[in-house]
């Protein structure tokens, strides 16, 4: 009776495995064309800031903002998931629009590094806004 239960329960736990992986993706940050912020800030107060990216291909999904804080400064970029598939198409001239609320907390000023890609040496390269907080 043993040795029945031990080889139905080997063939059941070795048909129940599934070797599909899936969707193969990867996390890609991508470049900030455009964006709006205030020219300064009162504390204890939220800005809406507006984003606007270009959406490479199809395969492209969008996941959110990067987002990083150290001390006065914030790293700004877009995230988005890249779906490997073979019937990527580029969409290029699309312009998507994404945003986030930022809660002002400190007295001086911000600085904004909005992430504009990598340079020819594969650098990362930011512009970056100072605004002040009034």
């Amino acid at each position: 009776m043993k040795r029945i239960f031990f080889l139905l329960s080997l063939f059941l736990v070795l048909n129940s495995c599934s070797v599909d992986e899936g969707d193969r993706y990867r996390f890609e940050l991508l470049a900030v064309e455009e964006f709006e912020l205030p020219d300064s800030f009162t504390i204890d107060q939220t800005y809406t800031i507006k984003l606007k990216y270009y959406r490479p291909s199809s395969c492209h999904a969008r996941n959110g903002i990067y987002y990083d804080k150290h001390l006065n400064v914030r790293t700004v970029a877009i995230q988005n998931v890249v779906y490997e598939r073979e019937d990527c198409q580029p969409v290029n001239s699309q312009l998507v629009e994404e945003s986030f609320d930022f809660y002002v907390t400190n007295n001086g000023s911000y600085i904004f590094k909005f992430y504009k890609g990598k340079d020819v040496n594969g650098e990362s390269v930011f512009e970056e806004i100072e605004v002040p907080v009034i």
